[in-house]
């Protein structure tokens, strides 16, 4: 498969200098892409519901904040960054009676597009911009000077040119100084829940968890079970990001690789895989993002009692005591809640 990538020279800021952006959120991402947005100097406010606590942090950012309903009315490109599960209701109430024909709705997950939670008229033109890392992360690599790769999908193309609208927002948040990818509402939603569920979040930290509990429950040190199955993940998962599964396995001593080789497949086996492939099926019928819908819908009574359980975990108190004793380098950390 030929690889193409977007970069600066194939974006021009142009196509969107002249359109009023309305970013409704100010979380992980919303301060990230208004941010970005306004240093590269784009017409942007920033949309909150009334009472937000996110209003003073906006402002103090030196962005301009309104109503929900009041941004998306006077934004020409709508760009929805709100949690998943909030989506719908918002759109219904506060987006879409502000739509004109020839607008454009952005969004940086496919989620609701793609399960059909959210449908626009056909006059909308629908486009996603998603950055591979979290809004944070956004911020930073661009004040660097840097950015974070994206992927670049369109849903519908009313105006005939969101393609190029979609490259320059790219552009403008920092996206195609590392590469754009293009690719589909489809597939973006699908992998990245996918990727989600059985690496990056749940299988990462069950994992972590239960390697942790082995060790406690066979009698060694919780501050030596801490430091084999958690603190040294960043460690591996640096080199991994840097070069590959085979520059870690450059990097580590012979023995570590021996035994990545020989007892990983033990334990990720062809059971994991097949239960990997019941989670994929299960993402792919729409069944995962109903039942989210539902458990929001009903409260999240049962989302909350795992949140309690999980944040009970000894692995937590002993990593905090450790943490706290360390001395890391000097630097600012990468989520400050007082400001992002």
């Amino acid at each position: 498969m030929a690889l193409k990538l977007y970069y600066d020279d194939d974006a021009d800021l142009a196509n969107i200098t002249d359109r009023k952006i309305a970013v409704i959120g100010y979380g992980s991402q919303g301060h990230a892409h208004a941010l970005n947005l306004k240093d590269s100097g784009m017409d942007v406010v920033v949309g909150l519901a009334p009472g937000s606590q996110s209003r003073e942090k906006a402002e103090k950012a030196g962005l301009t904040v309104m109503d929900s309903a009041d941004a998306a009315k006077w934004g020409d490109i709508v760009v929805i960054l709100v949690p998943d599960e909030t989506q719908k209701a918002l759109y219904e109430n506060d987006i879409a009676p502000g739509l004109e024909p020839g607008n454009a709705l952005m969004f940086s997950h496919g989620f609701n597009i793609h399960f059909k939670k959210i449908v626009p008229a056909a006059d909308i033109d629908v486009f996603m911009v998603a950055p591979k890392g979290p809004g944070h992360t956004v911020r930073r690599e661009y004040v660097n000077g840097s950015g974070v790769p994206c992927l670049l999908a369109i849903e519908n193309d009313a105006t005939g040119t969101i393609r190029d609208v979609g490259l320059a927002y790219a552009r403008a948040i920092g996206g195609t100084k590392a590469g754009v990818f293009e690719t589909s509402f489809r597939e973006e939603t699908e992998t990245d829940l996918f990727g989600e569920q059985t690496v990056l979040c749940g299988g990462i930290s069950h994992l972590i968890l239960a390697a942790f509990e082995t060790l406690i429950e066979a009698g060694y040190d919780p501050v030596m079970a801490y430091f084999e199955c958690q603190h040294e993940v960043k460690l591996i998962t640096d080199l991994i990001f840097e070069g590959g599964i085979a520059n870690m396995r450059y990097s580590v001593s012979n023995t570590a690789e021996y035994g990545d080789v020989t007892v990983g497949p033990t334990i990720i086996d062809a059971d994991a895989k097949a239960r990997m492939k019941q989670a994929l099926e299960r993402v792919q019928s729409g069944e995962f993002a109903d039942a989210w819908m539902a458990e929001n819908a009903a409260g999240c009574p049962n989302f909350n009692k795992l949140r309690e359980t999980a944040a009970k975990h000894p692995i937590e108190e002993i990593g905090a005591e450790i943490r706290s004793n360390i001395r890391f380098p000097d630097q600012q950390k990468l989520v400050d809640k007082s400001v992002n």
